[in-house]
């Protein structure tokens, strides 16, 4: 879980003697997907690991996608999950291939009087069950601290730990706050050991922490997962200014018979997630050969979450257009308090990783149908001016 930015690389390839441009078409080369969460709390015990996991991450769902249960994603060592859950959950184990290296194994379990709750006084969480050594998990907190909570934002460094991400994870916690230190009974034992949770290296509202965090209003989103295959042709209206279809809200601005994108939001249960262009993004039906456009992208949700920002480059040459999108400001977070400006500068990881980001996607034409070949990859840069 670490490092901030995109860099995300579009290159649309097409035979001008084929192609022909159409204006009452829109191509959408964006996608933005959404897994619904209802709460969950992050137990890192790497200070003190185990032979197998460094942290555990219990969430609860209740939705139409997934069911009611509850699950816990095991963090190894190698980098890799292993994700437990009650069978009566309906997961999709490619939705955690981008966490960490990858998923390991993905097992059916009991869980004892699981629970996991959140209130004005902190966590109560419980989970029991076996690992796949059959080793028994016991996950206790019991947070009773009178103290008035203050919750804040945060885009989790999720990303950070993936080596070949099949997606850009936006982890995105609403009310997002760290288990506190006085008042809380914390119990972690593997095997019969017991282990001892992170802390962090200075107090958040005049209080010791505990690395123990949790959100009760979490959102996890997917940007541009790796495709390939067609693309939906959208037909749209001259002069239209909004297109809505699959829960996107697509607005639109027209120049000279052209339309262009000036943002994408997708909508669903918890915060609408968007993508907007200044300049506004060209429409790739009908975009001029020859021809450089560039302008500036950000990426928001629920404004305490803050967004991510950067800039973008299509031009065309060779019969091609590149597109380079660069989320060169990274994360700028709402710093609400002054110990999270300082915790954001000693823990560089939460603002950095998303720089190590680079999508890159070819898009071409043949008798009017467009199909699309994307992936992503990690890169790695020098970061120190950033």
């Amino acid at each position: 879980m670490k490092k901030n930015i995109i860099t995300i690389v579009l290159i649309v390839g097409f035979t001008m003697n084929t192609f022909s441009q159409n204006s009452s078409l829109l191509i959408n080369p964006f996608s933005i997907n959404i897994a619904p969460i209802e709460c969950l709390l992050l137990v890192n015990f790497e200070n003190d690991p185990d032979s197998l996991y460094i942290g555990f991450e219990p969430q609860k769902f209740n939705d139409n996608i997934h069911g009611k249960g509850y699950l816990v994603i095991a963090w190894r060592k190698d980098g890799k999950v292993d994700v437990y859950h009650e069978k009566n959950l309906s997961l999709d184990s490619s939705t955690y291939d981008i966490a960490g290296n990858g998923l390991a194994n993905m097992l059916e379990r009991d869980f004892i009087s699981p629970k996991l709750e959140i209130n004005e006084t902190g966590v109560n969480a419980y989970f029991k069950f076996t690992d796949i050594h059959n080793r028994e998990v016991i996950i206790s907190i019991s947070e009773s601290n009178t103290k008035e909570r203050k919750p804040f934002g945060l885009l989790a460094p999720m990303g950070d730990a993936v080596e070949n991400p099949s997606s850009m994870p936006l982890v995105m916690l609403q009310d997002f706050y760290f288990v506190r230190r006085k008042g809380s009974e914390i119990l972690l034992k593997i095997d019969g050991k017991e282990h001892k949770t992170d802390n962090l290296p200075l107090p958040i509202d005049r209080s010791k922490m505990t690395f123990i965090r949790y959100s009760p209003k979490p959102l996890i989103a997917t940007l541009n997962h790796a495709y390939s295959g067609k693309m939906t042709m959208l037909k749209i209206e001259e002069n239209q200014n909004v297109l809505n279809y699959d829960n996107y809200e697509i607005d639109l601005i027209w120049d000279n018979g052209k339309s262009y994108i000036k943002s994408i939001t997708k909508h669903n249960e918890v915060h609408p997630v968007k993508i907007s262009f200044d300049k506004a993004f060209p429409n790739l039906a009908c975009f001029d050969n020859n021809t450089e456009h560039s302008g500036e992208f950000k990426i928001e949700s629920h404004p305490s979450i803050g967004k991510v920002k950067g800039v973008y480059h299509i031009e065309t040459y060779n019969n091609e257009i590149i597109i380079k999108l660069v989320p060169s400001k990274g994360w700028i977070p709402q710093k609400s308090k002054f110990s999270l400006g300082l915790l954001y500068r000693i823990a560089k990881v939460f603002k950095k990783w998303p720089s190590t980001y680079e999508w890159t996607a070819k898009v071409q034409e043949n008798q009017s149908k467009f199909k699309m070949e994307s992936k992503w990859k990690r890169i790695y840069v020098n970061l120190k001016n950033n």
